[in-house]
């Protein structure tokens, strides 16, 4: 598991086991991920976190990935069916979509409940049925009560809400002089609806605020939380200049998308969606002689779209999962360019070659896309080579945990075994949701003097000369533990970020005795076989 997983697993953990949730305004983001993945728990019996899995945390942002998928086809009417069908094709294929749609973050639900407003918002214009308004609400209080960065999502729905209302006014004036008394008429009406809309918009407004306080609140158990919910943006602001670790160039997200290849890895490549996004885009802004409803939602979408990508371009702190809302427009975008090309007019010199020619592209750009998110999500799912991974633990993880566990089995004090982890800035994730079943765990970032008592120590390199000092000056003679070190072999957290493990002597020989043991009966049992 990544390291932002496991905290967001310990985090969800104190809720499962105490019944109780507090938002904090530093760092976590937004309850809904915790309260949700509580379904999942009760579904698989887990009263505990150590009875939870991965596949009962991660199934969350699954369950939302496939709702992307499915939520498309209520755009039908506005998307037309075969973009629908074809944005929900790429949606469901995306390697970053599918990557991320695995990892146990806020990132899919924030995207997912983003289209639900979208989508229920569209069809309140279509409808003016107070049950849409209610519903766009709802997403909306479910997008704040995600993660912080939804305000970006908002301020970019309100700026393609208003350039949309400017195109179609400019469209209206354009064939203004050619029927004044219908377009009077018209105008007399837009007002009538706009004047009767208000109650709707109130009522929307307060499902929002409603659900998002529900949520926020700790359903009314804190209601602190909800001015927290606000109060956090003065660190969030101050984080997306300030954090060097997340500082990367404008076009870090697009370079992503476009092309990478690291080392000996394969290429990577979603420039086909970008390429039909494009395609769309133009579309959209071209698109007359439709229902109204239809051109005023793809023109939306295509502005939504491309402030999002530009907003989060411009911003200086990036992470890549942060690119699935505006990498979600732009599949929409692109489900629309596909059918724009497919529907090209044959031309006198090639016939009908050029459809042929663009449906074996899209074939091909599909199955590329397929075929990489395969390998994202299972060859290199924690593998530096793939442009997804971020920070990722490598697989020594499991390492770490199997040699634990094992000294563990020796010890006379089992899982009650005394461990201590020591990395300066906590820097020891996901460790904490590995080491979840043994309670005994002391983590911390400086070397203490009580380190003299654990049996087994983990910890960084960068403290190991305070940590020896520690351990052979301070005890009284007679009393020290000689350690040996824990693991045979180069051990890694992270790429190139180092862990090395101490274990006192005793331990270490009855760990070995053991495992000659082990093997002599292998040989043995082989031998007879």
């Amino acid at each position: 598991m990544h390291g932002d997983e496991a905290v967001q697993a310990i985090k969800f953990g104190d809720l499962l086991e105490k019944g109780f949730y507090a938002y904090d305004p530093y760092e976590f983001h937004g309850p809904t991920l915790n309260y949700l993945t509580l379904i999942s728990a009760r579904i698989s019996s887990a009263a505990k976190l150590t009875e939870a899995s991965e596949f009962t945390l991660r199934i969350v942002p699954v369950f939302f990935g496939i709702m992307l998928v499915l939520l498309v086809f209520l755009m039908t009417d506005g998307l037309g069916r075969g973009a629908a069908v074809f944005a929900a094709i790429l949606a469901a294929i995306s390697p970053a979509m599918v990557f991320y749609s695995r990892y146990y973050i806020h990132e899919t639900l924030l995207v997912c409940f983003t289209f639900g407003a979208i989508i229920c918002g569209y069809r309140y214009s279509q409808s003016k049925s107070v049950k849409w308004i209610l519903l766009t609400g709802a997403f909306l209080g479910l997008m704040h009560a995600t993660k912080e960065t939804c305000i970006i999502a908002f301020g970019s729905m309100a700026l393609a809400l208003l350039l949309t209302l400017l195109v179609a006014s400019a469209f209206a004036k354009a064939t203004a002089d050619k029927r004044f008394s219908t377009i009077d008429s018209r105008r007399e009406s837009s007002i009538r609806h706009r004047v009767s809309s208000i109650p709707h918009f109130v009522a929307g407004f307060a499902a929002a605020v409603m659900v998002s306080g529900l949520f926020y609140s700790s359903f009314l158990t804190n209601p602190n939380g909800i001015l927290d919910s606000f109060r956090t943006y003065t660190t969030y602001f101050g984080r997306a200049g300030n954090n060097s670790l997340h500082i990367h160039p404008w076009y870090y997200y697009l370079e992503i998308l476009i092309y990478s290849r690291y080392g000996d890895g394969p290429v990577w490549s979603e420039v086909v969606i970008i390429l039909l996004a494009a395609v769309g885009f133009i579309v959209a802004m071209r698109v007359k002689g439709e229902a109204a409803g239809r051109c005023h939602l793809l023109r939306f979408i295509a502005f939504y779209t491309l402030i999002m990508t530009v907003v989060y371009s411009a911003l200086p702190y990036k992470t890549p999962w942060c690119m699935l809302g505006f990498l979600h427009g732009m599949i929409l975008l692109a489900g629309v360019g596909a059918v724009a090309l497919l529907k090209l007019p044959p031309t006198k010199t090639f016939g009908g070659l050029a459809r042929t020619f663009v449906g074996l592209l899209l074939i091909v750009g599909l199955a590329s896309l397929t075929w990489q998110a395969y390998l994202g999500s299972y060859k290199f799912c924690a593998d530096s080579r793939n442009p997804y991974v971020y920070a990722h633990p490598t697989t020594d993880v499991f390492g770490i945990v199997r040699r634990v566990e094992a000294i563990a089995q020796v010890c006379e004090d089992g899982r009650n075994i005394t461990i201590q982890v020591i990395c300066p800035q906590h820097d020891y994730w996901p460790l904490p949701w590995y080491l979840r079943s043994f309670p005994n765990v002391v983590w911390t970032d400086v070397v203490a003097d009580n380190v003299v008592s654990a049996p087994l120590i983990i910890a960084s390199p960068k403290i190991e000369q305070e940590l020896l000092t520690k351990l052979y000056q301070l005890p009284p003679p007679g009393k020290k533990n000689l350690y040996v070190p824990l693991f045979d072999t180069y051990t890694e957290l992270r790429p190139q970020i180092e862990l090395r493990g101490y274990v006192t002597k005793d331990l270490w020989d009855r760990f070995r005795q053991q495992t000659r043991t082990e093997e002599f009966l292998m040989k043995s049992e082989l031998t007879n076989e």
